[in-house]
């Protein structure tokens, strides 16, 4: 079994060093934290790689007052358990101060508004470089993305004009009001972050186990039950067993039909998928380009 997942200790090492030269090179760096599996496996990780010393960097959620409870109630426990410093950058603060405007109706988000909220903590507190859990195999957009992915002054992100990297080499080099965003888990695949939580034995928000839970169906896509959706006619509540393969606001995040109620149902479940993991994320699916769109406003 070990030499089968061999490649697992190969992620890991460049996660690790990432983190590493990461620290080495930045003066102030943070690590977003959403309470999702990669953001989970993104903290396991630092703690290896500063034990025994703790993590030289805060948490930050950007709490969009959406999410799920199950996700907060994790977050806290895991922030406690290991001693860590948590900030919590509000959306609904950045709407009541006029910085951010809701959106209105039955297919309202407060997912694009985030990128704000994020971009205002970013700079309330002086963070020069931000750990993000995307990977490449997520979607399109994440695809382009570089260990060390630069954003300008306004938090934008430009695509066609990033950094080679090269031997391993990262430029952290910035100009004053820039920042960087760090992805460790690039080259990882979802089946390689549940292969992974699944050796290392983390633990991780009972949302990704199958459960009874109240559900409506919009467009194909399965919505908990929630009081910041408004149901359309005909989308009624039904109880289903689901569980979630991805975590995050409760207005764009669908779950899926799922008896897998074990780490070795779920890999099982992921290797035979034929559905992408933000394949329910009703936010990807506003465009085309909808991702890439977010990404170059300072989004995730």
């Amino acid at each position: 079994m070990y030499y089968a997942l061999r490649h697992l200790d190969e992620l890991e090492s460049e996660a690790i060093f990432i983190m590493r030269e990461t620290a080495a090179q930045f003066q102030k760096p943070v690590l977003l934290f959403s309470g999702g599996k990669d953001s989970i496996v993104m903290v396991h990780v630092a703690l290896k790689a500063f034990w025994p010393a703790k993590i030289p960097f805060a948490l930050m959620h950007v709490d969009t007052g959406h999410n799920f409870q199950e996700t907060l109630d994790f977050r806290d426990q895991l922030v406690e358990k290991h001693g860590l410093e948590l900030i919590i950058a509000s959306v609904q603060q950045s709407i009541d101060e006029g910085k951010a405007v809701d959106e209105k109706g039955p297919y309202a988000s407060r997912n694009t508004i985030q990128s704000i909220t994020l971009l205002d903590g970013i700079e309330k507190h002086g963070f020069d470089a931000a750990f993000g859990g995307g990977r490449r195999d997520e979607e399109k957009a994440r695809a382009k993305e570089r260990f060390f992915s630069h954003r300008d002054e306004f938090g934008q992100w430009d695509p066609k004009n990033q950094r080679p990297e090269l031997w391993n080499l990262f430029n952290g080099k910035k100009n004053i009001g820039e920042h960087f965003r760090i992805f460790p888990l690039s080259n990882w695949t979802e089946m390689d972050v549940w292969q992974y939580i699944a050796k290392e034995h983390i633990d991780i928000p009972n949302l990704y186990y199958s459960h009874k839970r109240k559900v409506f169906n919009r467009k194909g896509v399965w919505y908990a039950e929630n009081e910041f959706m408004t149901r359309l006619d005909g989308e009624e509540l039904v109880e289903k067993i689901v569980r979630f393969r991805t975590i995050g606001d409760m207005t764009c995040t669908g779950a899926v039909l799922s008896e897998a109620s074990t780490l070795s149902e779920i890999v099982q479940e992921v290797a035979s998928a034929r559905i992408t993991e933000r394949g329910t994320r009703a936010d990807d699916k506003r465009s085309e380009a909808a991702m890439e769109e977010r990404k170059k406003q300072g989004y995730f």
